[in-house]
C-alpha cells in the first residue's frame, strides 16, 4: 500500500505495527525529503506541547467529569433509541419503494469490485487473442501514449516492468462509462499476461484494494478522479509489489 500522510503522522505518534514501521522506515530512508517533512513535523508536535503544558495542570471542568459524561450519554441514549425505531420504520418503506421502483438495486457491487470484475473481464477477453492481443502496439508506443491519453483525459506514461519480467505489448480503447477507459497489456518470455486498466471515476485517492475471480487477481486503486486495476494470474503476494510499482509510476 502507497505511503501517506497518515503514515508518516502514525510513524511520529508510534503508532505503527511493525511490518508497517519497517515499510515506512524504508521509504524515509529512500525519500530525504520525506525526512526534513517529518523533522518538521516533530517540531510542531513539541511546540503544541510546550504550549498547552499550562494547561494540563489545570483542574478538569464540571462539564467533563466523568459523572457529568455519564448523565448526558444516558439522555442520549434514550433519544438515540426512539430516533432508531423511527429509522427503523422508514428505512423498511424506503427499501421496499426502491425494490419496487428499480429491482437492481440490492445487487449493485460496490465500487472497488466492479471496477475489479470490469477489468477481469477486459482480461479475459484480451489476453487470450493471439494474432490481435491490442490495438496499437508497443513498436509505436509515442503514438500509443498520445492516443490513450487522449481518449482517457490522463497523461498516461506506459509503467516499465522489465524487472518483474514483463514486457509491454501495447494498449487499446475500453468502454468506460461516460468516458473512454484504456487497457494495457504486458507479457513475459512465457507468454504469461498482465494488464493495467484505468478510467475516469471516483476523486481522491484509496489504498489497495485486492480482488480475485477465480484464477485472475486484482488489485485496484484510485488516485486523482481514476479507477485503476492491475490484472494477472498471480496469487496476491506476487501482483503487490507489481501493483505497487505501477502505482509510483503510472503517471
Amino acid at each position: 500500500m502507497p505511503i501517506g500522510e497518515d503514515d508518516l503522522q502514525a510513524y511520529i505518534d508510534g503508532r505503527l505495527d511493525a511490518d508497517r514501521l519497517t515499510v515506512v522506515e524504508a521509504y524515509i530512508a529512500a525519500n530525504p525529503s520525506e525526512r526534513a517533512k517529518l523533522d518538521a513535523m516533530r517540531a510542531d508536535v513539541s511546540d503544541l506541547r510546550n504550549r498547552l503544558a499550562a494547561k494540563a495542570d489545570e483542574p478538569i471542568p464540571a462539564h467533563l467529569r466523568i459523572s457529568a459524561i455519564r448523565q448526558r450519554a444516558a439522555g442520549k441514549r434514550q433519544t438515540a433509541f426512539r430516533q432508531a425505531a423511527a429509522a427503523v420504520v422508514l428505512i423498511g418503506a424506503g427499501a421496499l419503494g426502491g425494490w419496487l421502483i428499480k429491482p437492481d438495486l440490492a445487487t449493485r457491487q460496490p465500487a472497488p469490485l466492479l471496477v475489479a470484475s470490469t477489468a477481469t473481464d477486459a482480461y479475459r477477453t484480451f489476453v487470450v487473442e493471439v494474432v490481435h492481443p491490442v490495438e496499437v502496439g508497443a513498436d509505436d508506443e509515442a503514438h500509443l501514449i498520445k492516443w490513450l491519453s487522449n481518449r482517457t483525459g490522463v497523461e498516461l506514461q506506459p509503467p516499465d516492468l522489465s524487472s518483474f519480467g514483463y514486457t509491454l505489448l501495447g494498449g487499446r480503447v475500453l468502454p468506460g462509462g461516460s468516458a473512454a477507459a484504456a487497457q494495457l497489456m504486458y507479457e513475459t518470455p512465457a507468454g504469461e499476461r498482465l494488464t493495467v486498466f484505468l478510467r475516469p471515476g471516483a476523486t481522491g485517492q484509496t489504498g489497495f484494494t485486492f480482488e480475485q475471480e477465480g484464477e485472475v487477481s486484482n488489485f485496484v486503486w484510485v488516485d486523482r478522479g481514476f479507477d485503476f486495476a492491475v490484472t494477472a494470474k498471480l496469487d496476491r503476494a506476487a501482483l503487490l509489489p507489481i501493483a505497487t510499482a505501477i502505482y509510483q509510476d503510472l503517471i
